[in-house]
């Protein structure tokens, strides 16, 4: 009895957030170690679906790095990274292409269905406008040639409505379309934080495999709960926030400067996080504030 109880406890619990975020646009970016187990990945595909059912409105925004390094490495070529950027070659954005639409995004898509959910490819290429993008030298500032990565200056936000307005998950990889007519490579991060701004999305959740911001990075318990805008900086300058940190939390920063209620970083290898970030009173992640 008592564990009957203690279940009911849990859904009243998530009542109040259940009615405050009835209709929000909440934007998912998926990425890291975490899509490499399939219990996790299950787990994680299970929230989203929960999250539509109880009247969220989701948007899966999906990594993949480590499934396309292993195919490079299959290949025998070596991945490479400039400043937390994937080096994207002529021969890797192709790698990187088939990979996110032919294995990753179509296995994410399934999963949505077969747990009773509603879930559709949208291709980057359809919505994310990009121009080539340059990383700087940390010391010089010069430019650093990436490839074929790009930076976002546009979203087109109506085909995501779209299937929003039917009740379906969109489902979107990090590629855009250039004017040059060339496919760029798109971090995850910034792609999902860029849709976010564009809809005004209630949240923006970045599910990865690390807890979130650490006070010390090597030692989890010095989790940061909670962040204001106005401390990121600091954070920055003293390394706290390095690597392929940075450009999360850089794109983070602009959401909430563009309308974005709040941002979570969470660890996407805890079991359900997502549902516990969101639907409970203390969350298990950090939260960015404006």
């Amino acid at each position: 009895m008592n564990e009957v109880i203690a279940k009911a406890a849990v859904l009243i619990e998530a009542l109040p957030y259940i009615q405050q975020f009835r209709d929000a646009i909440v934007v998912v970016k998926f990425g890291g170690s975490a899509m490499e187990d399939p219990e996790i990945v299950e787990s994680t595909i299970r929230d989203i679906v929960f999250m539509e059912c109880v009247g969220m409105r989701p948007v899966l925004v999906h990594g993949g790095g480590r499934e396309i390094s292993a195919r490079l490495r299959e290949m025998g070529k070596e991945p490479r990274f400039v400043n937390g950027l994937r080096y994207t070659g002529a021969d890797t954005i192709t790698v990187v292409d088939e990979v996110l639409h032919n294995d990753v995004n179509p296995r994410l898509v399934d999963a949505i269905v077969k747990f009773g959910g509603k879930g559709r490819t949208l291709s980057g290429k359809q919505i994310l406008s990009t121009e080539k993008m340059y990383s700087r030298n940390t010391e010089t500032g010069n430019p650093i040639d990436i490839g074929y990565v790009g930076s976002v200056s546009s979203v087109d936000i109506e085909k995501i409505k779209h299937l929003l307005d039917i009740n379906e998950v969109p489902v979107i990889t990090p590629l855009g379309a250039g004017k040059d007519g060339n496919t760029y490579n798109v971090n995850a991060d910034i792609a999902a934080a860029r849709i976010a701004e564009a809809l005004q999305a209630r949240k923006l959740v970045f599910l990865s495999d690390v807890p979130g911001i650490l006070q010390d990075p090597a030692d989890e318990a010095t989790l940061i709960s909670t962040i204001s805008l106005n401390e990121i900086d600091e954070l920055v300058s003293s390394g706290t926030i390095s690597g392929g940190m940075v450009p999360k939390i850089d794109s983070a920063c602009r959401a909430l400067k563009a309308g974005t209620k709040k941002v979570h970083l969470i660890d996407g290898r805890l079991k359900h996080s997502l549902l516990l970030e969101i639907f409970t009173d203390k969350g298990v992640g950090t939260e960015i504030l404006p």
